[in-house]
């Protein structure tokens, strides 16, 4: 007996069922590699910087610190885009003439005239550079002069560290501004680079004294006794492996010390013994505008709201840096 036909469609669907499955499964494995990759992508661990990358980002303290600082760099580096009158330019018609004209947006007579007829708004503008360029001069130089000494102390120990530690401790001991002031009394002429200089020289403790307990700290670590079992040199081991993972504490320390520089440097010129004429500082204008306090606070409040708002956003910027670098405060 003849066997029964068997249908194409009988014989093909299995097939294309098969294939179909077949198929399916190639596009779930497909998928699942796919978020497989992602998720290890998601799930690898980032480093000490860009997690405090990621952490920053998420601040709304740092963003507005940012953009004020931002926007202060770009005043120092380009004042002429925001006014057009000179600093210097006095007319004693304006002696204290205009008051404070707030619909005159960027114009001179926007904050009013100072006791030489000069434009505070303009001056508040210019003295924006000489502030900025104290306080950034002055904590480049402490953070690599603190920060190698403490580097050398904390890594080598010993005799060095003794020494270095006795160096810091007498610095240390000498008042701050006291001591600025009595280094800056012996320059007869004091420019931007002589305040930086006198600045420096007694600010650099304490950035030793954090980068020394840093490295200390570091070259005990797992890491740092490998690459010594493995023969790095002592210049690879500083610069490789101690100073990277050290640095953290000393940057939030640096960041917050600027806005502390300068305000020293505005009290170093309002007490005549900083930045003098020609040069355009927050600190003289606060220092002529307190004469005038009574019967013409603008003339102090301008120059001394520029300071505070400029001392805040570093204070600020040194926190939100604080609290990303360090994992117990978050």
């Amino acid at each position: 007996m003849p066997d029964a036909p068997v249908s194409k469609s009988a014989v093909d669907v299995p097939a294309a069922t098969a294939r179909t499955e077949d198929g399916a499964d190639a596009a779930a494995v497909g998928v699942t590699a796919t978020k497989g990759k992602d998720n290890a992508k998601q799930s690898r661990p980032r480093s000490l910087w860009g997690d405090a990358w990621f952490e920053l980002r998420h601040r709304p303290m740092f963003w507005i610190s940012a953009t004020l600082l931002v926007l202060l760099l770009v005043i120092a580096a380009f004042p002429g885009m925001f006014t057009g009158a000179d600093p210097r330019d006095g007319d004693l018609t304006n002696h204290f003439l205009s008051k404070p004209e707030l619909g005159h947006f960027f114009q001179p007579d926007w904050f009013g005239y100072d006791g030489q007829g000069r434009s505070i708004y303009a001056r508040v503008i210019y003295g924006t550079r000489a502030s900025i360029m104290v306080g950034v001069g002055v904590t480049v130089l402490v953070t690599l002069l603190g920060g190698l000494l403490g580097m050398l102390a904390g890594y080598f120990g010993g005799w060095i560290d003794s020494v270095i530690s006795r160096i810091t401790d007498i610095f240390f001991g000498l008042p701050f501004l006291l001591g600025t002031m009595v280094i800056l009394n012996a320059f007869t002429e004091r420019k931007v680079y002589v305040v930086i200089a006198a600045l420096a020289f007694l600010g650099w403790t304490s950035i030793a004294r954090v980068t020394r307990s840093s490295v200390i700290s570091a070259k005990q670590a797992d890491y740092v006794t490998a690459a010594r079992a493995l023969g790095a040199g002592t210049t690879r081991m500083l610069f490789r492996h101690v100073m990277p993972n050290a640095l953290a504490p000393t940057i939030v320390v640096a960041t917050i010390a600027l806005g502390g520089y300068i305000s020293a440097e505005a009290t170093l010129s309002f007490l005549g013994l900083g930045l003098a004429d020609p040069t355009i500082s927050w600190g003289i204008d606060i220092s002529e505008g307190s004469k005038a306090i009574r019967d013409n606070p603008h003339a102090l409040f301008f120059p001394a709201g520029m300071l505070t708002i400029t001392v805040f956003a570093f204070i600020m910027l040194g926190d939100a840096v604080r609290d990303a670098l360090d994992p117990k405060l978050r």
